[in-house]
């Protein structure tokens, strides 16, 4: 075997790595390396020998010493690293915290990853239970107000790319998504926002806008949530909506001059 061979090799191992360390979606929950095996497409002996991997070099460990995993020290300090040397995130957090202090909610700033968006910046009120997220959560983007109101934001040509994918990916439900996807975008014309509710999470609901940022126009979504039995959408959207376009305008006022690319 040449260099080159083994450079694509050690290319494909971190990639696959990364692939495993992927499936550890927003709920944050154990998974089987059967289940990692579904959410990656790789073969179960792949999987496997990823996983023993992963655990000696300590980013992923066993759940109570049994079949499952969880991520572990090493895989959050990546993350850590790149907040603090990330002077984008060091003038977000105030902004939001400052927001979800006021509402009693989660407040969060997504950009997209494949067919998901991921949290870059996530602040919380002491006074919620919180919903199982956080910096690096990844959330399904035709399934919560945050995608939704990325996608609606997009150019019309890469939106329906975007948005085809999706269905194809969503199999006997894409129907289901569809309706979802049109409801939420006219939502987003006539009040500026979309929402979701249960959809994610049981109990959980989330009220999303698209934002502009940065000196490179980043788009981005700001969104906002919490976890409550039978909420009152109509009180709840009163309540949020105008403090959530009034952080988003002060987020993207702050961030004019700043390299937003992530």
């Amino acid at each position: 075997m040449n260099v080159t061979d083994t450079h694509k090799d050690v290319t494909l191992t971190v990639e696959r790595g990364l692939e495993v360390l992927r499936a550890f979606r927003a709920a944050r929950a154990p998974l089987s390396n059967a289940e990692l095996v579904r959410r990656t497409g790789f073969p179960k002996a792949t999987v496997s020998r990823l996983t023993t991997t992963l655990i000696a070099i300590g980013y992923l460990r066993r759940v109570g010493g049994g079949r499952q995993f969880e991520l572990s020290a090493g895989a959050l300090s990546i993350g850590n690293a790149y907040l603090e040397a990330n002077p984008f995130t060091r003038i977000v957090n105030p902004f939001i915290q400052k927001l979800a202090d006021k509402l009693d909610l989660s407040v969060a700033l997504a950009v997209p990853h494949r067919l998901d968006m991921i949290y870059i910046a996530w602040c919380a009120s002491a006074r919620i239970a919180t919903l199982r997220l956080g910096v690096g959560s990844l959330l399904p983007m035709e399934s919560t107000s945050v995608g939704r109101a990325y996608l609606y934001a997009l150019q019309p040509a890469q939106r329906e790319w975007l948005v085809a994918a999706l269905l194809e990916a969503a199999g006997d439900h894409a129907e289901s998504v569809r309706r979802n996807l049109e409801v939420a975008f006219a939502d987003l014309r006539e009040s500026g926002v979309c929402m979701s509710v249960g959809e994610y999470q049981r109990n959980a609901y989330g009220i999303a806008l698209p934002i502009v940022v940065g000196r490179s126009n980043t788009l981005m979504t700001l969104n906002c949530g919490a976890i409550e039995l039978d909420p009152d959408m109509n009180v709840i959207r009163k309540r949020v909506i105008p403090e959530l376009k009034a952080t988003a305008s002060k987020l993207m006022k702050e961030l004019a001059d700043v390299d937003c690319e992530l």
